[in-house]
């Protein structure tokens, strides 16, 4: 299991892609597969020319064993960033650890900023009560950005019915920020969906899901979730705050798009 550090780099300035050709690549895929199923997808990201070199995501939280299950049987050797954000839940880390013993995976590279960065920038790990965005950014984006260098493109395990800015995504995305391709191969998945699918193949969960946390991010930002509220409900709670922004458009949080 290798380790990439998150240091902050001053490489060289890279080229801006062409993203014209790119769409027209991700429109190509879309067509390609759009009556297809989710290990279809997979496989064409993986395998596809079309789809360049790609990585997959995952945070290792409550539902990801599943889309993890599914890379493992297209091909354990996909690269696989787990983002270490060094306030995760002690579960969580032993639980990254089963599951890729367990599924075979031959290619998780665990994602850290450097202890060096967050002294200067952090130094006494209270930055997340003044700004979460910018903890957020600190410990995840940004070294996220950082270890996607060299990728086309990655795999995320996001949903149509998670969010109405989701209801109509594909199963291709173009970043125009970066010029990579994301893969949502699990995009017209329901919560049933999984559920059967963990069940079916015997999928062990993660242990916070029975301590009642549907949603599973840093240890200080995640509290329980009470019946009938939102499965999200937990994370930053009280907090005018719903994503990290691995998900935004150039990783920059919006108040105005939530």
């Amino acid at each position: 299991m290798s380790v990439l550090l998150g240091e902050e780099t001053q490489g060289a300035e890279q080229p801006s892609p062409d993203l014209d050709a790119l769409r027209e690549r991700v429109d190509a895929l879309n067509a390609r597969y759009r009556h297809h199923g989710a290990t279809a997808v997979l496989e064409g990201a993986l395998r596809d020319p079309e789809a360049g070199k790609i990585a997959m995501v995952s945070s290792f939280g409550a539902e990801s064993v599943a889309l993890l299950h599914l890379v493992a049987m297209v091909n354990r050797k996909t690269p696989v960033l787990f983002i270490d954000t060094r306030l995760l839940f002690a579960e969580t880390l032993a639980y990254q650890q089963e599951i890729a013993e367990r599924l075979h995976l031959e290619n998780v590279r665990i994602i850290q900023t450097s202890a060096r960065t967050l002294e200067s920038r952090d130094p006494y790990g209270a930055l997340r009560f003044s700004d979460t965005d910018a903890c957020c950014a600190l410990r995840k984006t940004e070294p996220l950005q950082q270890a996607l260098e060299g990728f086309d493109g990655w795999i995320t395990g996001r949903k149509r019915y998670q969010a109405k800015t989701r209801a109509e995504m594909e199963f291709f995305e173009l970043e125009d920020a970066t010029g990579r391709i994301k893969v949502n191969p699990l995009a017209h998945w329901g919560p049933e969906d999984t559920r059967a699918y963990m069940e079916e193949n015997r999928l062990p969960k993660h242990p916070l899901v029975a301590q009642g946390y549907p949603s599973i991010g840093c240890a200080p930002c995640t509290s329980k979730v009470k019946p009938g509220e939102d499965p999200r409900a937990g994370r930053w709670r009280d907090q005018d705050k719903t994503e990290c922004g691995i998900h935004i458009e150039g990783g920059v949080i919006s108040r105005n798009t939530k």
